[in-house]
């Protein structure tokens, strides 16, 4: 098996690192929403690998797929609804891989993170199961681990965190938020994992703590300024960070070291832009998340940063030889 795996599979040191936390993030997941979290992973990993490749060694020629695809597929699943309907989530996976990633080149050109480029694929396209299809959370044990799935919620209800916020005015309290025990997309309610995980990956070296420091100051500060101006749609900086996916897409997709800036002025450009945006699609669009379309637009404006950045360095030099 051993031998068969790295037969196709180019060994990455990083990917393997940010596999770690994942994991036990999946694990949790699993706990919280049920058994189903394992079956549409192996569903999006499936076609992630066979459309990776098709793509990267019969169309591109390359010897072996990379360790990445296996990343892309556990992020991708970890922002979907437990009850998403396994033909969406399978158009999705295939959607971001390849034209998210494979249209591009491959691994190592693609300019958007592939893994919200399927999920944005298929908010826009499959609203309602991505918007009103939320389950109950676990409460005690077995917890989602004796059963496949757990049961629906009344979306009109006080569905999730996020959704009781906009539509209420209701604060989850901030135990259930850091603990993890309330319905949401997969990966995304236990902020304690994915703060360990930043941790973690902060101290192996393979995620940029300049882009999660700007994205959550940007974030802070904005919805600071906008908390004390009185603007209900936006709650104070610290809830507002433990609502929705904003942790989860800061640690593990803004700092994707393949779509995000590459400078270190412009990891914080970046990371202020992604915190920024967010807040303004939470607090005025229809949307009442908006962490996706903060990164997809911060992965835009990445190369332009750098190159701006690079520029003036160069001009800077260039002045100090003159002188």
């Amino acid at each position: 098996m051993k031998n068969l795996y790295e037969k196709y599979f180019t060994k990455q040191k990083m990917m393997r690192t940010v596999l770690v936390p994942l994991i036990i993030i999946s694990l949790f997941s699993i706990y919280n929403f049920g058994w189903r979290v394992l079956a549409l992973l192996l569903l999006n990993l499936f076609i992630a690998v066979a459309i990776e490749y098709l793509c990267e060694v019969k169309l591109y020629k390359r010897k072996k797929i990379s360790e990445a695809v296996i990343i892309t597929s556990i992020l991708y699943t970890m922002t979907l609804p437990v009850s998403l309907p396994f033909w969406i989530s399978a158009v999705g996976i295939a959607f971001g891989i390849f034209f998210g990633k494979m249209v591009f080149g491959g691994f190592g050109k693609n300019i958007f993170n592939p893994a919200l480029v399927g999920r944005v694929f298929i908010y826009i396209n499959f609203p309602n199961p991505l918007t009103i299809a939320w389950n109950e959370a676990a409460k005690g044990l077995p917890g989602g681990f004796g059963a496949f799935t757990l049961p629906h919620i009344d979306a009109l209800s006080t569905a999730t965190p996020m959704l009781a916020f906009r539509n209420e005015g209701v604060l989850t309290n901030i135990s259930n938020l850091l603990i993890g025990n309330v319905s949401g997309a997969i990966g995304e309610t236990s902020k304690i994992l994915i703060i360990l995980a930043a941790i973690y990956l902060i101290y192996k070296k393979v995620a940029s703590w300049q882009i999660m420091a700007g994205s959550v100051l940007g974030f802070s500060v904005l919805s600071g300024i906008f908390n004390l101006m009185g603007v209900e749609t936006i709650p104070n900086p610290i809830y507002g960070m433990l609502l929705g996916g904003f942790l989860l897409g800061t640690v593990f997709m803004a700092t994707d070291p393949i779509s995000a800036a590459k400078t270190v002025p412009g990891k914080w450009i970046y990371g202020l832009i992604i915190g920024v945006v967010t807040v303004i699609i939470r607090g005025f669009a229809l949307f009442s998340g908006g962490m996706m379309f903060a990164i997809l637009m911060g992965n835009t404006f990445a190369p332009i940063i750098d190159y701006v950045v690079k520029q003036r360095k160069a001009k800077k030099k260039s002045k100090e030889a003159v002188v």
